[in-house]
């Protein structure tokens, strides 16, 4: 970790493993790590140069602690963030802790290699993945893990994002009915990407409290109109958008 040698070949090895148990968490991380060079260190003093940026660096906030908390979120307006999260997360049995836990599980810290705002800022990162499934429109399946990825690869850059995100397609269009748009859904989602604000760079707490969809337009993400129009078209052939390869992180 923190070097700017590339190894795809690496990457490659390690996404194998990762269809073979799509469970395995882990490999996600080996990949990024294959391929992010020093992505993080650039990512962060981006995120820096602007004022809100500074902004959360100052705050420090434990997103963990605040995520986790379900009985405070749930006492925010019916429609807000923090309800479709909350929604989310218990549906799903996931919890802000668990992907933290298999960050863990993988053996190596940021704060090992990086210096500590550095480190902060990678977790920060690592923290909100499953808040940007509410944010964005996607699901957990393995196409709306693709498209949350290339949504943060535009929002974060590097390779590592954008490898899973375009291998996981590929394993979805094995499964996918002819004319199913899985490449337009990526594409699109690297395009919403771009376009929108940062989602890492906001405040967290104000933005549980907001109403999903005025919080979606403030901060210019559009809806995922291909990613939809993959699952219309495989449930209209009778096919689990949520059993295809399963969701890859």
């Amino acid at each position: 970790m923190n070097s700017t040698r590339i190894r795809p070949f690496k990457a490659y090895k390690h996404f194998l493993k990762l269809i073979e148990d799509k469970e395995d968490t882990t490999q996600v991380f080996d990949i990024i790590e294959a391929l992010d060079g020093s992505n993080l260190e650039k990512d962060y003093k981006r995120f820096m140069q602007t004022p809100e940026g500074q902004a959360r660096y100052t705050e420090r906030r434990n997103l963990i602690l605040l995520l986790d908390d379900h009985a405070a979120l749930r006492k925010l307006p019916m429609g807000s963030v923090g309800q479709h999260y909350c929604d989310f997360m218990e549906s799903q049995g996931l919890s802000a802790q668990g992907l933290v836990d298999e960050y863990d599980r993988w053996g190596k810290r940021l704060e090992d290699y990086y210096e500590p705002n550095v480190s902060w800022y990678g977790n920060r990162r690592r923290d909100v993945h499953d808040l940007m499934h509410i944010m964005t429109g996607y699901s957990r399946d393995a196409l709306g893990e693709a498209c949350v990825l290339n949504f943060t690869h535009s929002q974060h850059g590097g390779l590592g994002f954008y490898f899973i995100a375009h291998l996981a397609s590929i394993e979805v269009r094995k499964h996918a009915p002819k004319g199913a748009p899985v490449w337009k859904a990526v594409r699109e989602a690297k395009k919403n990407g771009a376009l929108a604000k940062n989602i890492c760079k906001q405040d967290i707490q104000a933005l549980l409290a907001e109403p999903l969809e005025d919080a979606r337009k403030r901060l210019g993400i559009l809806p995922p109109t291909h990613y939809d129009a993959v699952h219309k078209t495989m449930l209209t052939a009778g096919i689990d958008p949520f059993g295809v390869a399963e969701a890859v992180a």
